[in-house]
């Protein structure tokens, strides 16, 4: 079975690239932690963040990891999910301006991207309210329990 997280690359602009092109320094956490979340199978926690990039064997410490997720979310490259559990955790933004839904499993707590179904505004907004983004989490239980 493949590892929920690694540092595989992936297609289309390295995470370098992406960090540069929002006017960001390129460092190697930045990079690391940006890699780690674009090979991901699913949203990485704080500490699963921080497992991928030991085994990797890449120096780090916690409030340096808070604030590279931190960033990473500022600047448009990644998302939190808000799970119940109360621990966030993230996803690399593969796509800018769109939006997928999210599964968390009531048993397990595992968190899934649902990829095919995307969060749509369901009531019109009052005059003078913009729309930038909606969150939607669908709560159940997952396959494997």
């Amino acid at each position: 079975m493949a590892s929920p997280y690694g540092l595989a690359s992936v297609v289309g602009p390295s995470s370098s690239q992406r960090i540069a092109a929002r006017g960001g320094r390129v460092t190697r956490t930045r990079t690391a932690v940006l890699d780690t979340l674009c090979s991901a199978s699913q949203p990485l926690a704080h500490e699963e963040v921080g497992a991928a990039l030991a085994a990797a064997g890449i120096a780090h410490d916690r409030v340096t990891l808070y604030r590279t997720l931190d960033w990473l979310v500022t600047h448009g490259l990644a998302h939190r999910v808000a799970g119940s559990d109360r621990i966030w955790r993230f996803n690399a933004t593969v796509e800018e301006g769109r939006s997928h839904a999210h599964f968390q499993c009531a048993r397990c707590g595992a968190v899934f991207c649902l990829e095919t179904t995307s969060p749509t505004l369901a009531a019109t907004l009052p005059p003078g309210f913009r729309f930038e983004r909606a969150e939607l989490t669908v709560y159940g239980v997952c396959p494997n329990c």
